[in-house]
């Protein structure tokens, strides 16, 4: 099993980044580059425990899908999702976030574990040392920017409520 962990520090409340991270809609926004579409599932607004999505995207010039569940949902903290049917043999990400205590504003600190498994055994695992572990982490980083540029600035509205 492969894996990496990313932390970001972002000025915004707890719970504003929680439910951002869980918008089908920033996610869609956020993935303009792959093509990314909802094919089944949830398919916009906040996805929440025991609900499931499957994407459709391009990645590496190939359609590919992707259905997963959110395992556990607990807001504002912590929640993960699980591949249910895809590309790699097994997919787990946790999402973690914590208010920064140690910040004068109101800030969050947001954590993500990724682990995944690739089908093809030694081949998958070269796989995953020379191409997709670097893939998967600029393609995180790059979305963890858009969650932060969002929840940072008034265009987190577009996609919550008014608290």
């Amino acid at each position: 099993m492969s894996s990496f962990h990313i932390t970001t520090h972002i000025s915004a409340p707890v719970e504003r980044v929680f439910d951002l991270a869980r918008s089908i809609d920033l996610h869609l926004d956020s993935t303009e580059g792959t093509g990314e579409q909802v094919i089944a599932g949830v398919s916009s607004g906040l996805i929440g425990a025991g609900e499931e999505v499957t994407w459709r995207a391009r990645h590496f010039g190939v359609w590919q899908t992707h259905a997963s569940r959110i395992t556990v949902c607990d807001r504002p903290q912590h929640f993960v999702d699980v591949m249910l049917r895809g590309t790699f043999r097994s997919l787990e990400h946790h999402h973690w976030f914590d208010a920064d205590a140690e910040a004068p504003e109101e800030r969050t600190i947001m954590r993500d574990d990724f682990a995944w498994s690739s089908p093809l055994g030694v081949l998958g695992r070269v796989a995953d040392l020379l191409v997709l572990k670097r893939y998967l982490y600029k393609f995180l980083l790059a979305r963890n920017r858009i969650i932060k540029t969002t929840a940072e600035s008034e265009a987190w509205r577009k996609y919550l409520p008014e608290p």
